[in-house]
């Protein structure tokens, strides 16, 4: 009672610490699962970063593209007004030739051809604007018509010159007169920035091209009796852009240097006018049509983001970029510079999509962040098999520790009985107790029955370290099943004799041979006889029978039965009978001799001949162990048998 209730607590101890190791682990996960995602979306933030620096620095020098002629025609809203249209003249001519100086810093950009033309657009003359043409190639003022092209624009600036504040605020679609009104609320900082941002320059996209309020005197007024004021109305100064330039040039040259890598653009590149219905401007790939916004990996508004009376979602991270979470890192707008014309609520922004040529960025770092999942659970699955290995090897230690200390106690009672009967008949004869012949005879016969049961323990002992070590049986050979069973009964025969069993046998004359070594065989088949001997009832019955078997695959196989009717095996014990040292608890409290290791010995037996051992049982009825074994036409004939080591054994 003792040795189980220690088992019980031992097995409890370990529950406690598999079920202490399962939470262990499922906290381990949980923390590793939740530092994954914060480190994906960490490095989501610097991808999204790292991509808008370079769309930053992208739109930097496309900025610097456009400047470079607002630089050179030095103009400001207050001023200009003593300048004459001769000086804004050879100032344009000034820049326009300035790429045959390679010394020159305002070289820094060769583009001198996107500017197609300026124009000059005299508003403040009423009732009749007059526009002029500024011919840089032949250095002088001309007048002209109306280009077809230029008329929307002309006509939204003509409306809106009828002072500097009202010009300033050309840009945006409300009505001119709105601008005059004082607004209860103060300006925010994209108005702010709007209205200050290069000083006074616009940027119409339909032509396109950048207009620019001036004040200037007209030839009727005299300079030095009168002053302009910012209610006064303005002139416009109009430069045209070259929108082929723009598209085979300038987007190329700035895609080749921020986009391209060692194996080429490692992003397809496409500048599109967002608005009603989308339409692309310029594209890195010819196919690529286009984009999806949505579907693209960044896009930025080359303009700055849309006034804030309109109503467009996807600029609203101006107003928090300073955390870029999630998904907002796709979506931004560049800093305000050009303020854009806009003559209808439908107009869009210029904006710079962004495609990974292998997928979706968002995609790329979430495959990472399931490469790290997958092996982080693969480590913590290992980690946890590990500890269940452990733990599993430590109960099977305990285990085997039962049951070597089994094995210890019935090896010791099995030696101390035969030798204290041996020591008793020696002191009697020692002690001249033992008198006459017969006397003599029969204490020989006590120390010789007593001997040989000595003998047979310690050859089963002997035999089952010659399993554990894995050293050869003799080579198979033909015997006949009649022969391994006279060998195993003439072997027990007094054994059987003295406990009074009743042997009955079925052997067939006409059996097939089997393959095997007839000594050990018959240790097999004795070692059956034995345990039946053992746990048979008041009966005293043994059946021994044989006979053929086709398995599945039309092969012979012999069979030899041993039967008792005993007191059987209950469905718990028969999956461990043939394990090393094992003893059923029952036998163990009815004081059976035995070490429990000839079942075992007897099943690694007939699988070293290539066979198996099976049995069935019933509690009160008894049990029937059969030998299955191959017959010799169908064994292998030259190669020698090899016993199983002891931790190889299948329970049947």
């Amino acid at each position: 009672m003792l040795g189980t209730r220690s088992r019980r607590a031992f097995s409890f101890f370990w529950m406690a610490v598999l079920l202490s190791i399962a939470v262990l682990l499922a906290i381990v996960a949980t923390l590793q699962y939740r530092s994954s995602t914060e480190i994906k979306n960490a490095e989501q933030a610097r991808v999204g970063t790292d991509l808008e620096s370079v769309m930053i620095k992208w739109h930097l020098d496309f900025y610097g593209e456009f400047s470079t002629v607002c630089v050179a025609l030095q103009i400001g809203p207050d001023s200009g007004e003593r300048d004459s249209w001769e000086d804004y003249l050879h100032r344009y001519a000034h820049w326009s030739n300035a790429a045959n100086r390679d010394d020159s810093l305002n070289n820094l950009y060769q583009n001198r051809d996107l500017v197609k033309d300026i124009y000059i657009w005299e508003t403040s003359r009423h009732p009749s604007p007059r526009l002029l043409r500024l011919n840089a190639a032949q250095n002088k003022i001309e007048s002209s018509a109306m280009p077809p092209a230029l008329e929307v624009l002309l006509t939204h600036l003509q409306r809106n010159s009828s002072s500097l504040r009202v010009a300033l605020h050309a840009w945006s679609d409300h009505p001119a007169n709105e601008a005059n009104s004082e607004s209860e609320e103060p300006p925010s900082p994209s108005h702010l920035l709007r209205s200050n941002a290069e000083t006074g320059w616009q940027f119409e996209e339909k032509v396109p091209a950048l207009v620019h309020p001036i004040f200037h005197y007209s030839h009727h007024r005299a300079i030095d009796t009168e002053t302009l004021s910012s209610i006064d109305p303005v002139d416009w100064v109009v430069v045209v852009l070259n929108f082929k330039t723009i598209q085979e040039r300038v987007l190329p040259g700035l895609t080749q240097r921020y986009f391209s890598g060692h194996q080429g653009l490692e992003y397809k590149v496409a500048v599109i006018a967002a608005g009603a219905s989308s339409h692309l401007l310029y594209s890195s790939d010819p196919g690529l049509g286009a984009p999806d916004v949505s579907a693209s990996d960044s896009v930025m508004a080359i303009f700055g983001p849309p006034p804030e009376n309109t109503e467009r979602d996807l600029w609203q991270i101006e107003n928090h970029r300073a955390s870029l979470k999630g998904k907002d890192w796709h979506r931004f707008s560049s800093p305000v510079w050009f303020p854009v014309i806009e003559h209808t609520s439908d107009d869009g922004p210029w904006l710079l999509v962004l495609q990974n040529r292998r997928g979706p960025l968002s995609a790329m770092v979430d495959r990472v962040w399931h490469r790290n999942l997958l092996a982080g659970g693969v480590v913590l699955l290992l980690l946890a098999a590990s500890m269940v290995l452990v733990v599993v090897a430590s109960q099977h230690a305990q285990a085997l520790a039962n049951l070597q200390m089994d094995f210890v106690a019935s090896v010791s009672h099995e030696l101390r009985t035969p030798l204290a009967v041996i020591l008793s008949a020696g002191e009697n004869i020692r002690d001249g107790l033992v008198d006459g012949r017969k006397m003599i005879m029969q204490q020989g016969t006590i120390i010789t029955e007593q001997a040989n049961q000595l003998m047979d323990l310690v050859d089963h002992v002997l035999l089952f370290a010659a399993n554990a070590k894995g050293i050869g049986y003799p080579p198979p050979r033909p015997l006949e099943v009649s022969e391994i069973v006279r060998s195993a009964l003439r072997n027990t025969g007094g054994l059987l004799r003295e406990a009074g069993f009743t042997v009955q046998q079925e052997i067939p004359s006409e059996l097939p041979r089997v393959a095997g070594d007839l000594s050990t065989l018959s240790q097999c088949l004795e070692n059956l006889i034995v345990n039946a001997v053992k746990y048979g009832n008041r009966e005293r019955w043994i059946g021994l029978s044989a006979g053929i078997d086709k398995r599945s695959n039309d092969r012979k196989e012999l069979r030899i039965s041993v039967a008792d009717h005993g007191v059987g095996i209950s469905s718990s014990d028969l999956s461990q009978i043939f394990e090393p040292f094992y003893r059923c608890p029952e036998a163990i409290a009815a004081q059976i001799h035995g070490t429990g290791l000839g079942l075992s010995i007897a099943k690694r037996i007939a699988e070293a001949f290539g066979g198996r051992l099976s049995v069935t049982s019933e509690v009160g009825v008894g049990s029937v162990f059969t030998v299955h074994l191959p017959a010799w036409d169908e064994a292998p004939k030259s190669q020698p048998v090899h016993p199983q080591p002891v931790g190889d054994s299948q329970s049947e």
